[in-house]
């Protein structure tokens, strides 16, 4: 540990970035209390709510779902905390335009199917609302400029709620790329590799394996997620694994993504969970399933880097973000939880634990607010992606994940459908920021808010 601590004193005192500390930054509170309205009651929206209420200088004075059951849950998880009860719009699809017309609030936390999360954070930014909004931000490429030109126009910002940024290893991980430790970035993957067969086919049942329908016979999620994978084949959701690594690659603060190919397999595991779990005589077996069970999305960036996305969502597998980071110095792997430095780790080609760097590169934030994000979602991280939507408001800042992230994280979608249509061409990348990508500086994990 002596040699290992030596080396990396050594090799960081020259590097250029570093973790600012959060006490070099004072941001003027401008609000003490905010009004945040819920579109969306399902089970997401049900925790964030829940973890809202932890707050006491926030109100949920709306909510609005077509869920009636959902709204009712969602209206339990309020009084269980000691609040008032919301108004409720719940009149039909559109009845969210009238939440955002009629209700004093200072944003909305958007937690509904993927089809319906652009034109509600469109709507709210016009009503003069800010928006948090579920990944993906929107399905088509000029949804995603329609999110960038709307934010611009009503000076409301539109943040990505993409909660994998804030995973404590994924962060000590930013903290590793920041003090040099890999050297320059060559290459990143993420992905998205987690068996959701049970959740495409939920009867509400026999939601554990035994039921294989979707739809309107469906439950929860299995209501419109699985038919994404009828009519599609993409990389349906590529922001848990792109988001984390495009921060530590700098994307839209010095860097940008330029151009992708993508590749899908054959499809098979949907309609064999079918049969194995409802028979081969069941009307859902003769569906023609367009996603292929593996695709793989291959990005090059404009300062030489390339990512490496995987959607994997219909396979027998353990469930795996596929991370790994590889400098000219070294490289991590999330799945092996292995790291390995030249000249650091104690043998030549050999991997070593990550547990000691992570430990030790802990990320201020995590270190500041660990025992508050005790016990929130997905092992904390959903404390950390609503402080920071909360914070943004109170404070008048921008979110650390802005709208140039929610398009360029979310464009992947329609440009990797595009990609396997036309037999995984090169398909040009927007620029979202329309240049400014070149002079915006990391914001990211650098100061208290984030």
């Amino acid at each position: 540990m002596k040699r290992r601590k030596f080396l990396l004193m050594s090799s960081l005192l020259g590097s250029a970035v570093a973790i600012i500390p959060s006490e070099l930054f004072s941001y003027p509170v401008t609000k003490n209390r905010l009004r945040v309205g819920f579109i969306g009651t399902g089970l997401r929206g049900q925790g964030m709510m829940r973890l809202t209420t932890h707050r006491d200088d926030v109100d949920i004075p709306a909510i609005c779902d077509i869920d009636d059951g959902m709204v009712n849950r969602a209206l339990t998880v309020l009084k269980k905390a000691g609040r008032p009860e919301p108004t409720v719009y719940n009149k039909g699809d559109e009845d969210f335009r009238n939440l955002v017309k009629n209700e004093n609030l200072d944003g909305v936390f958007i937690a509904t199917p993927w089809e319906w999360h652009h034109p509600m954070a469109v709507a709210a930014m016009n009503a003069g609302k800010h928006v948090g909004t579920e990944v993906p931000a929107a399905l088509t490429v000029a949804d995603c400029w329609d999110l960038v030109n709307t934010s611009e126009k009503t000076g409301r910002f539109c943040m990505i709620m993409e909660n994998v940024c804030y995973r404590r290893d994924v962060m000590a991980v930013l903290n590793m790329v920041r003090k040099g430790l890999f050297g320059e970035l060559l290459h990143c993957q993420g992905g998205y590799q987690h068996d959701l067969r049970r959740v495409k086919f939920n009867d509400g049942i026999k939601p554990y394996g035994g039921g294989v329908e979707f739809g309107e016979k469906g439950y929860s999620e299995a209501k419109w997620r699985t038919n994404h994978s009828v009519n599609r084949n993409g990389d349906l959701y590529p922001t848990h694994g792109l988001g984390p690594v495009s921060n530590m690659l700098d994307i839209n603060h010095g860097n940008r993504m330029v151009h992708l190919t993508s590749t899908a397999t054959q499809t098979r595991g949907l309609h064999q969970y079918i049969v194995e779990h409802g028979g081969s005589n069941h009307p859902n077996a003769a569906i023609d399933f367009k996603l292929g069970d593996i695709v793989t999305t291959v990005i090059k960036c404009a300062n030489g880097q390339t990512i490496m996305l995987s959607h994997d969502t219909n396979s027998p597998r353990p469930y795996s973000l596929n991370f790994r980071v590889q400098g000219t110095k070294g490289l991590w792997m999330k799945d092996s939880q292995s790291i390995y430095i030249e000249s650091v780790s104690p043998m030549d080609h050999r991997w070593e634990e990550d547990k000691a760097y992570l430990k030790e590169y802990d990320h201020p934030l995590w270190q500041r607010f660990e025992d508050q994000a005790a016990g929130a979602g997905h092992g904390g991280m959903d404390f950390f992606v609503l402080r920071a939507f909360l914070e943004a408001m109170k404070r008048n800042t921008e979110p650390p994940l802005d709208v140039y992230d929610a398009a360029s994280w979310s464009v992947i979608s329609p440009l990797s459908e595009k990609s396997i249509r036309q037999n995984s061409a090169s398909i040009k990348i927007p620029d979202f920021t329309r240049g400014k990508w070149k002079t915006n500086k990391p914001v990211f994990g650098l100061n208290d808010q984030y």
